[in-house]
């Protein structure tokens, strides 16, 4: 996940420039193939492929459990080969999935990425009925740990991490990746492999809280999705939407409970 580089450094304070070891976080392609044929190719973090397969196949909609999966084959040309069980309709699941394009970069989506806001209307989207409750403290204290579990980004600072957590603050699972979205699939994906009841948990992030990120975490039932950063207007609309309660700026002693404040239990 991380390659050594040597850098020119400019000091503007001093004037100088030296050459010095660095590190970076690596990418590469996924070419995820769903009974032979090509689905989708993610550029991510090269570790904890199978988890990130499993996870972006239940969070988009094209499975619904990780029982539909009959095997998952990670080749070494950067090929992850998924066949599904014979009674599952591929076609018709990847028809009815979320209509986003077929080439995810780790930025900020596909090149030809559409506005969630504008493709709301064409979602049938989930509803979260979870009525599971998150003390404050279990949620600050769960978004503080991301820095302790965050090893790569602590040495090269060129990547997201994700944690899914109990609602008493139990870790189930937690992943680092270059792109956002990546590193919430993992950690769906591991607790999909696990057997975890997502109804239960609490989902914590690093990046921002948009409303594609909500969208997974109300696909597989999350109640509560919280992050360091900011939430922005797409996620704010999703989270009310389906029903998840969203948690922006968890920082210190403070947090902005933006959605659905009920599951939140807070005592001055």
């Amino acid at each position: 996940m991380i390659r050594e580089v040597y850098p020119t450094v400019y000091d503007l304070s001093t004037g100088r420039a030296e050459r010095r070891r660095d590190l970076v976080a690596e990418e590469a392609p996924l070419h995820i193939f769903l009974n032979q044929a090509h689905y989708v190719t993610i550029l991510c973090s090269p570790d904890r492929l199978e988890e990130l397969a499993v996870g972006h196949l239940l969070s988009e909609g094209v499975v619904e459990s990780a029982e539909d999966i009959r095997e998952v084959r990670l080749e070494a040309d950067g090929r992850c080969r998924v066949r599904l069980k014979a009674e599952i309709d591929a076609e018709r699941r990847i028809a009815t999935s979320r209509p986003f394009s077929r080439l995810i970069v780790s930025a900020c989506g596909s090149p030809d990425y559409w506005p969630l806001t504008g493709l709301t209307d064409r979602l049938r989207l989930p509803r979260v009925t979870s009525e599971q409750g998150v003390d404050a403290g279990v949620v600050a204290g769960s978004v503080r740990r991301l820095n302790a579990l965050a090893e790569t980004f602590r040495r090269t600072g060129g990547v997201h991490v994700a944690a899914l957590y109990s609602a008493g603050g139990g870790l189930e699972a937690w992943a680092e990746d270059v792109g956002r979205h990546n590193a919430v699939d993992k950690v769906i994906g591991a607790g999909a492999l696990k057997c975890v009841d997502f109804r239960g948990c609490l989902l914590a992030l690093s990046g921002r809280l948009t409303g594609d990120i909500v969208l997974k975490a109300a696909q597989m039932g999350i109640p509560v999705v919280a992050s360091m950063a900011a939430a922005v207007g797409s996620g704010v609309q999703i989270a009310q939407d389906t029903g998840v309660t969203l948690v922006g700026f968890v920082r210190g002693k403070r947090m902005s409970v933006h959605t659905h404040p009920e599951r939140i239990s807070f005592k001055p």
